[in-house]
């Protein structure tokens, strides 16, 4: 930061480390409201639950070091990127998200920035002069930040890009996401010959990946063995298609003649019996190209379910799991965490007592409110199920017969995103 006093000896470095002290306070606020900002007037950064979480963990790092720097008369040229900020790059990278997206987001963010620092400013007791001076330093290392951030993050950017695209079958991944855009005519000879697999069949798609820790450097090669290896003791008609995804996961399609109705099973045996199999979701079958891509999608959906939950169990999801991909579908964002708690009342809550009366009221509600097909599913008395419903149904404050829909719903989402849409236990 450079010419902080003026020739008055008006102390315009208090004046911006005040500001910068009473806005870093709030830091993480801010760098929610600049992140929820970015998702909207940006929709290519609006990627997967873990993407998102990092694109806000770079904001939050990159709104930390700024204020610092304005706090503490820190030179930007002795400023290096946020970790955060850099890895979020790379995975723009790995996505193949637009680099002008990654530059605008600094462009944006910096407008935003400099909103949040007037409303401070004007909030502030100081002379109108004094007000400009303050001003004009404040907004010139904005300036210099963004500038100086942006070139870096970028040099990684196309670095990581570079080596991504070298460093995976880039023809054959490249051919597999045209079929899956669908957004020209696939001539299904020409393709199934290019990236080597049988369009033609029926296949069934899978999202594998090691969850983001202590990652070794070989996820890649470990996904394509697993992928090699499950293909052989499932029975498929041909080898599978394995594309990468990004370093740490891949999607991977099984090939077979005709349609096979244990093949979900068949997955889910073989890979629940692997302590180190990666954490995965299946889509369902189809045929040709249309199946090829819907089967992913599907895949896709599950997988959606699974990264909102976190690194907890299954670590297998079928999208033909009974009511997931409707739960994908509905998501589970706060305004449906929201809702569900506006549906079930109490009985949202997050602990075990709570999760074992929704489970049985989820079953009672889908066996047709019969106690006794309730109790055969879960294995329980008649009279514990009667009991459990009438507590369930005490913990929600209201009865079930007006908005039956709703309850089953809201029933499904708590049972397939756990916590993510439930509300604390504060006892």
């Amino acid at each position: 930061m450079t010419n902080l006093r003026r020739d008055s000896d008006v102390d315009v470095s208090r004046y911006v480390a005040g500001i910068a002290a009473r806005m870093n306070e709030r830091v993480t606020d801010i760098s929610a409201l600049l992140r929820r900002g970015l998702e909207d007037e940006i929709p290519e950064l609006r990627g997967d639950a873990r993407t998102v979480e990092l694109l806000g963990a770079s904001v939050e790092g990159n709104v930390d070091t700024i204020l610092h720097a304005l706090q503490h008369d820190i030179p930007v040229a002795r400023i290096n990127a946020p970790t955060a900020a850099i890895e979020y790059a790379r995975r723009l990278a790995q996505h193949g998200v637009s680099v002008k997206a990654l530059v605008r987001a600094y462009r944006v963010g910096h407008r935003r920035m400099t909103e949040l620092v007037f409303a401070e400013l004007r909030a502030t007791d100081i002379a109108p002069a004094d007000g400009v001076t303050v001003v004009e330093a404040i907004t010139s290392t904005l300036f210099d930040y963004i500038d100086w951030i942006t070139e870096q993050v970028v040099a990684v950017y196309e670095t990581e890009r570079e080596q991504w695209l070298e460093s995976r079958n880039s023809a054959r991944a490249l051919r597999v996401r045209e079929v899956l855009a669908g957004k020209k005519p696939v001539d299904i000879d020409a393709a199934t010959e290019s990236i080597r697999y049988p369009l033609h069949w029926h296949h069934l798609a899978l999202i594998i990946w090691y969850p983001d820790t202590g990652a070794s450097g070989d996820e890649l090669t470990r996904l394509q063995r697993f992928v090699r290896e499950l293909a052989a003791a499932v029975g498929t008609a041909a080898a599978p298609l394995f594309a990468a995804a990004d370093r740490m996961s891949g999607w991977a399609w099984l090939p077979y003649r005709s349609e096979q109705s244990d093949a979900v099973a068949k997955v889910r045996d073989f890979a629940s019996k692997r302590a180190d199999a990666p954490r995965l979701t299946i889509g369902i079958m189809g045929q040709g190209v249309p199946g090829f891509r819907r089967s992913h999608q599907y895949a896709l959906l599950a997988r959606s379910v699974a990264l909102t939950r976190g690194d907890v169990e299954p670590r297998i999801m079928a999208a033909s799991d009974p009511g997931l991909s409707a739960a994908a579908l509905l998501g589970g964002s706060a305004e449906v965490a929201e809702w569900v708690g506006e549906v079930l009342g109490e009985l949202a809550t997050d602990d075990e007592n709570d999760a074992r009366l929704r489970e049985t009221l989820r079953m009672f509600l889908h066996t047709g409110s019969s106690y006794k097909a309730a109790a055969a599913e879960l294995d329980l008395h008649f009279n514990s199920v009667k009991y459990r419903v009438g507590r369930a149904v005490a913990r929600r404050g209201r009865p079930i017969t007006d908005d039956r829909l709703d309850v089953e719903l809201a029933l499904l989402i708590c049972h397939w995103y756990g916590a993510a849409v439930l509300r604390p236990n504060t006892d």
